[in-house]
């Protein structure tokens, strides 16, 4: 497991103190991915209800509040798998 991996899970925890209602994957490309659901957020591959991909840069850029989620969508940066609502509710924990 990488550093990024992990100091992604701690600054997601802070983000989602009370997990996602849903199953979420964060996938960092070339890294690893990261599960948050009702349970938390952990290091993880399970299935999900929805799944954002980045590559680490971009993953980074969101977490630090240098990268907007959503225009990061617009440009092809973060892609989703699923529904386009569930992912709109993780905006706010990525920006």
């Amino acid at each position: 497991m990488s550093d990024l991996i992990d100091k992604a899970v701690e600054a997601l925890s802070k983000r989602l103190p009370d997990g996602f209602a849903s199953t979420a994957k964060f996938v960092i490309e070339d890294e690893g991915s990261i599960i948050a659901d009702p349970d938390g957020v952990r290091v993880g591959d399970a299935p999900a209800d929805v799944t954002l991909t980045a590559d680490a840069d971009t993953f980074i850029g969101m977490l630090k509040g240098e990268v907007n989620p959503t225009m990061a969508f617009m440009s092809g940066r973060l892609k989703i798998d699923g529904p386009m609502g569930l992912a709109m509710q993780l905006g706010s924990a990525l920006s």
